[in-house]
């Protein structure tokens, strides 16, 4: 039997500063209509995409989303298309709403709906050879030409009422390679390789070490964290220099802090998050181990 896998991609769209879209979804008419001219798109560039099954899921969800271990969303997109009728014939399937709703594996979350950046999930499916040559020639060319047609970003900004700057393509791991620079950016340079082990290889570990940055350990596919009390943690050296009491206090306030801001990020990416407590005299990094 020939093997069918998948090359997993999003139409992503940068909104205006301080907009949000007025629709979340698209209704099933409408999402075909965007099928359709995604599939056009992509095709212009790679012409075998012609040949692959395409499917998109026409509604808006945030990076934490799609990057998630597994890529669930992809995940489900992957079944729906497998079990669609017509297999044998390469399809353009549109995944829309129904009375204004999308089934709960499919819709959107709402805590994440504010966010400027919004991500259109779309798939291709086929043949093994078929998608690992579409996969390559994407992987290689979206970043630097996969900008919108026109008549394309203006057919989504008025469906999904949104004041649109950018429209492009993406794969996934264009999509994650993006997300490093933007918590990069943010100050979060030492989180994202937790994220991205998780993602990309699940089944290894990978730290967040680097003082005074809260201690953080990604293995058996969930993050561990250690919980301290303050003495232990100035022990530890985790303040430097600082002596006085005043200036610690407020030190370790940031740092419970920055220890929920992770937890927070990582818990939106799909991950479960332990906290170990560690006990005085021990080694946080032993405590993450064991």
């Amino acid at each position: 039997m020939t093997d069918i896998i998948s090359c997993l991609g999003a139409f992503a769209l940068e909104l205006s500063p301080q907009t949000r879209a007025g629709s979340a979804c698209l209704p099933q008419a409408s999402a075909g209509e965007l099928s359709a001219l995604l599939a056009r798109d992509l095709a212009r560039w790679v012409p075998e995409v012609r040949d692959c099954d395409f499917t998109v899921l026409a509604a808006l969800f945030d990076p934490v989303e799609i990057l998630r271990p597994g890529f669930p969303l992809h995940a489900e997109l992957e079944r729906l298309t497998a079990q669609a009728p017509g297999r044998g014939q390469a399809r353009i399937m549109a995944l829309g709403a129904n009375e204004n709703a999308l089934p709960e594996t499919l819709s959107p979350a709402k805590e994440f709906a504010e966010g400027p950046f919004r991500l259109v999930p779309f798939l291709l499916r086929g043949d093994a050879e078929l998608i690992k040559t579409v996969g390559e020639q994407l992987e290689a060319s979206l970043l630097d030409i996969g900008m919108a047609p026109a008549d394309t970003a203006l057919f989504a900004q008025e469906n999904f009422q949104a004041q649109i700057e950018h429209a492009r393509y993406l794969t996934v791991h264009d999509l994650a390679a993006m997300m490093a620079m933007q918590y990069e950016h943010a100050g979060l340079k030492n989180v994202w390789p937790l994220i991205e082990t998780a993602l990309l290889a699940p089944d290894e570990t990978c730290w967040c070490d680097a003082m005074p940055e809260p201690l953080a350990l990604y293995r058996d596919r969930e993050i561990h964290m250690t919980l301290m009390d303050a003495d232990d943690w100035q022990n530890l050296g985790y303040c430097g220099d600082e002596i006085t009491p005043e200036r610690c206090e407020f030190l370790f306030e940031q740092f419970e802090m920055r220890q929920r801001q992770m937890a927070a990020l990582f818990q939106a990416h799909g991950l479960e998050v332990t906290f170990e407590h560690c006990a005085k005299g021990k080694d946080p990094r032993q405590v993450l181990l064991s």
